[in-house]
């Protein structure tokens, strides 16, 4: 394999590491066997640090296609708690409110999938790298600072129930880019009268590219050294 010209890795990215950091490592390990001080790398997509799941990596020229692999459809499997909201949808911080559950049922849960199956309207989560008068929308929320973000335009393909054991459920959803699961997770939790916040989420596909593909960080060195020195 040729790193410097252009090659596409698909990696399972790690529980709480960032998008960032599986580049900078994937980056260092190849740059040491290679003897090189530079080597251009980059993902097409990122992911939370407390998600799991299919990343792509470019390196060298391949890097030019990473626009056009940001466009493929995605897909995740999000497990949502009921009942509760924390400030970043997710684990990152903590429960801030709760909220009632007895009301809901699993046909209700069916009922108001369908209302995210679309194009919808969504707004971001504070705690996310949208830019805001050019700063971070999480350097604002970290900060305590109120900011108002703009809801984007995205397409959900579908959204489908895997498993409901309420207050917990378990749904796979296929979707543009863009799309922020945890804030999906908050806008379920609304439809249902209560509040939710996202517990696990693995990103199961982009485009044709699914978890059976990508090497897991613990075969990384072996796949390595295979593909560079033979």
């Amino acid at each position: 394999m040729d790193f410097i010209r252009g090659e596409i890795l698909y990696i399972n990215k790690p529980l709480t590491w960032t998008s960032f950091k599986l580049v900078r490592v994937v980056r260092a390990k190849i740059r040491q066997r290679l003897k090189v001080k530079k080597l251009k790398v980059g993902h097409a997509g990122t992911l939370d640090p407390l998600a799991t799941g299919v990343m792509i990596l470019c390196t060298g020229k391949k890097t030019k296609q990473i626009e056009e692999l940001q466009a493929l459809t995605k897909e995740y499997v999000a497990e949502i708690q009921l009942g509760a909201t924390t400030p970043s949808y997710d684990l990152e911080t903590d429960i801030d409110a709760l909220y009632p559950v007895e009301h809901i049922t699993e046909a209700m849960v069916r009922e108001v999938l369908k209302q995210f199956i679309g194009t919808i309207k969504q707004v971001p989560p504070v705690y996310s790298a949208v830019k805001v008068d050019g700063k971070r929308a999480y350097q604002y929320a970290r900060e305590n600072e109120e900011i108002e973000l703009k809801p984007k335009l995205l397409v959900i393909d579908n959204v489908e129930l895997i498993s409901c054991d309420l207050p917990k459920v378990t749904i796979r959803v296929s979707c543009s880019k863009g799309t922020y699961i945890r804030a999906l997770a908050r806008d379920i939790g609304e439809a249902l009268n209560s509040g939710a916040h996202l517990v696990g989420l693995t990103r199961t596909r982009i485009g044709e590219v699914t978890l059976d593909h990508c090497l897991g960080m613990g075969e990384m060195d072996a796949f390595l050294d295979k593909a560079i020195f033979g």
